[in-house]
């Protein structure tokens, strides 16, 4: 129960990574904001499910690339909660899915797009969030990168540009508000078994390369990134700030 009476709000909680997340802090103790853009269905389960452990939690469909969906979400979980204790921008689309690949093949719609959903969301849901942290003298933000932030792969120069600028983004934030009790630190997954990646694992040939270039010879999977977020979100890393946790199982290195 390490986040026993804390409340949260998970972006893009309607399945992968944001889903387990939403789960393992509710299964810790926390009541939960489940947030989706179009997923209803794996919105409304998740929060059904949080509510089965005896959770309080509430599921809405909101695009956080825009303010005014952000500030309404912000409004109605101090509305139904109180407090927010844990933001997790978890929010997020692949660069290939929004039809980007290397620069000369990626529109400026699809720059746009994959901008405004994996980093801008992250500026408008942290901005009303950490607002109310900065009143109640205390909280934790924790921002879903990659290592595709961290280092150059091809084909994805818009997604990574975005995940590179939420890092930078994270470290901005952790000195900017560290000073008031609020920590913000950054998780890089490596590939991890989610909807985003699945049409690409079914190419054998690809899911060969990715296995053998993870040191621990299996790709990740959601609850793995999870657990990394709630050691970020508990009192257990009270002493960390500004810090990217990457979760590959070694292939960055």
């Amino acid at each position: 129960m390490r986040l026993k009476g804390k409340t949260a709000i998970v972006t893009g909680a309607s399945s992968g990574i944001g889903r387990a997340i939403a789960l393992l802090f509710a299964g810790e103790g926390a009541h939960v904001a489940v947030v989706a853009n179009l997923n209803q269905k794996g919105a409304s389960e998740t929060a059904k499910e949080i509510q089965s452990m005896g959770r309080r939690a509430f599921w809405t469909l909101a695009d956080v690339s825009t303010a005014s969906a952000a500030n309404q979400l912000v409004e109605r979980t101090l509305e139904e909660f109180g407090r927010i204790d844990i933001l997790v921008n978890n929010a997020g689309i692949g660069g290939r899915q929004a039809g980007s690949g290397s620069l000369l093949d990626t529109s400026e719609e699809a720059w746009d797009r994959i901008l405004a959903v994996n980093l801008k969301s992250v500026y408008l849901m942290s901005k009303p969030t950490v607002r109310h942290m900065v009143h109640q003298k205390g909280g934790v933000v924790i921002n879903i990168a990659s290592v595709f932030g961290m280092a150059g792969f091809a084909g994805i120069s818009a997604y990574g540009a975005a995940k590179s600028g939420i890092i930078h983004l994270t470290r901005s934030m952790a000195i900017d508000y560290g000073p008031l009790g609020i920590r913000v630190n950054a998780i890089a997954p490596g590939v991890i078994q989610t909807r985003m990646v699945e049409e690409h694992l079914k190419d054998p040939g690809y899911q060969k390369r990715m296995v053998e270039a993870v040191p621990l010879g299996r790709l990740g999977t959601p609850m793995d990134v999870a657990h990394g977020a709630l050691f970020l979100a508990s009192d257990e890393a009270s002493y960390i700030n500004g810090h990217t946790l990457v979760i590959d199982g070694g292939w960055l290195v």
